[in-house]
């Protein structure tokens, strides 16, 4: 008699650890960089085949493992690694987006919620049976405590999905306080990653709350849609991180106070001379590339006072203020009949800027126009206008 072990749900199932697995190996054998990124992308992805095997050996009844596994052991691995992905997504998005991400002892709380999990099946005795929801005589664990623990296990990996987000959005702003230019492409896809695994672990909280009170078929249907994002996922993450994950920036870490807060100086005038004769005497935004620490050095200031002044004095952030300057340059440019023969990627290179998509998005966002339709207009004022 023919008997199917797996229908084509379970194969995705199958296939999302058995690659996570291959992958893993493969990341592991890359080139180390500095940071740790590596690492927690190899665990992650270890997490995620840990937590799709368990899956598919809880809900598959065609084949049985020894009693001690299935029933004991099995409740424990599949909440560790449902508990433990939020975690290893969170930081790994950290060791891309921080110059430095170190192991500390404080990082140990991370662990908090799956230690928790944990114990409470010690306690409780859950097995497998338990888990789902199936009659068992010699059961004793409230189902209320095995709600509870599905519940944070789909709870916990979506705050720390938020919480990667919001590192994102941080090291955007870092990036702009000590770039003059930067490439979002990365970021970019990155963000879009961070958004997909939001989103997949938002749907996965859904499907629970949904299994409460719908039918056990559109129940078991939106579970296996979730099923089919995660493997999705996991190819993107992999695909990111051969790609574009070495040409994120570095930025320098926040110092963090020793002291009271206290209410923040007001940037000195000698200070603010010296920025202002440097973007409009030396004109030292005509340097491409040009970040904090090199307009720091130029000056002769400390990047944290060039970095005050920027901010409190000028009201914006060292990438606002330095493209500035290049969009008011490249008008002057664009302007001067005796520059008619300068193509607009003669006036952005001319002006500092690097990148003609950053440079048009820069010109449009200030001027109210494109370059081009700035130039027709400056030409039929004719020069006696300015």
């Amino acid at each position: 008699m023919k008997e199917y072990i797996f229908n084509i749900h379970d194969v995705v199932l199958l296939m999302t650890a058995a690659e996570c697995l291959l992958l893993a190996v493969f990341q592991s054998i890359l080139p180390t960089r500095a940071r740790h990124d590596g690492r927690l992308l190899t665990a992650f992805l270890l997490i995620i085949a840990v937590a799709s095997s368990c899956t598919l050996i809880l809900w598959n009844d065609q084949f049985a493992l020894a009693p001690w596994f299935e029933q004991t052991l099995l409740p424990y691995l599949l909440f560790a690694a449902l508990l433990l992905k939020g975690p290893a997504i969170y930081l790994y998005v950290c060791s891309l987006t921080r110059q430095k991400l170190a192991f500390n002892p404080r990082m140990a709380v991370h662990l908090l919620p799956a230690l928790a999990i944990l114990l409470c099946l010690a306690i409780f005795g859950i097995s497998s049976n338990d888990l789902r929801l199936a009659s068992d005589t010699t059961s004793t664990s409230p189902s209320l405590v095995i709600e509870l623990i599905w519940d944070l296990a789909s709870l916990v990996p979506f705050i720390y999905a938020v919480a990667a987000l919001l590192q994102i959005r941080r090291y955007r702003h870092a990036l702009k306080d000590e770039y003059s230019h930067f490439s979002e492409v990365e970021l970019d896809w990155l963000s879009a990653l961070a958004w997909g695994v939001c989103i997949a672990w938002a749907w996965t909280m859904v499907v629970h709350v949904v299994a409460k009170f719908s039918s056990e078929n559109v129940a078991d249907y939106m579970g296996i849609a979730d099923n089919y994002l995660s493997f999705i996922l996991i190819n993107a993450f992999f695909a990111y991180s051969l790609t574009y994950a070495h040409q994120l920036l570095a930025t320098q870490p926040k110092e963090e106070p020793r002291e009271p807060a206290s209410e923040p100086e007001e940037p000195t005038e000698p200070a603010i001379e010296k920025v202002r004769s440097a973007m409009e005497n030396d004109r030292i935004f005509l340097k491409k590339n040009l970040n904090l620490e090199q307009f720091s050095e130029r000056i002769d200031l400390p990047a944290k006072e060039v970095s005050a002044v920027i901010n409190k004095h000028f009201g914006t952030n060292f990438f606002e203020f330095v493209n500035s300057y290049r969009v008011e340059a490249a008008k002057a440019l664009l302007a001067d009949p005796q520059n008619a023969d300068m193509t607009v990627l003669d006036v952005l290179l001319e002006s500092g800027f690097n990148s003609k998509s950053a440079f048009h998005r820069f010109f449009s966002r200030l001027v109210g126009m494109s370059p081009t339709e700035f130039r027709k207009q400056a030409m039929a004022k004719g020069p006696a206008e300015p």
